[in-house]
């Protein structure tokens, strides 16, 4: 996908991402994004992929910001920057780079592993203290 022809919210990510790693500085939310990313709450999911590899993903399952915007903004940093998987991103791979940015509905919990689809809906695990989270329609998951 070409810049130009990136969502509203991967273009978000995409921003915040080359100023901070280029600069060091947290983006304000331009003003002329969709409504919905400036009157809604919702937990995200920024994903990084460098040639088809995962190079970084950080997400929150419920909001913790004011807004989507803030919400791509804090984990799109997170992601280029504090996944412990990976070194931080660098100005020479933000070219490389392709980014997705998913935006969780609210949870529902399900009685019956036959409510699962995996290509149309996310999944969260949890045992006792601990989450995790299986994005939807994810590459190389088969269900």
């Amino acid at each position: 996908m070409k810049k130009n022809e990136e969502s509203a919210y991967v273009r978000l990510a995409r921003e915040t991402i080359e100023n901070y790693v280029k600069q060091g500085k947290i983006i304000t939310p331009p003003k002329d994004l969709p409504e919905e990313m400036i009157n809604q709450k919702a937990g995200v999911f920024v994903s990084l992929k460098k040639f088809g590899d995962l190079r970084g993903c950080i997400g929150t399952f419920m909001p913790t910001q004011e807004n989507i915007a803030q919400e791509i903004i804090k984990n799109a940093i997170s992601a280029a920057i504090d996944d412990p998987r990976f070194s931080p991103v660098t100005v020479f791979e933000l070219e490389d780079l392709s980014i997705s940015v998913d935006v969780l509905s609210a949870p529902e919990e399900v009685k019956d592993t036959s409510q699962l689809d995996p290509k149309k809906y996310g999944v969260i695990v949890s045992s006792g203290y601990k989450k995790g989270l299986l994005l939807p329609d994810l590459e190389g998951v088969d269900t």
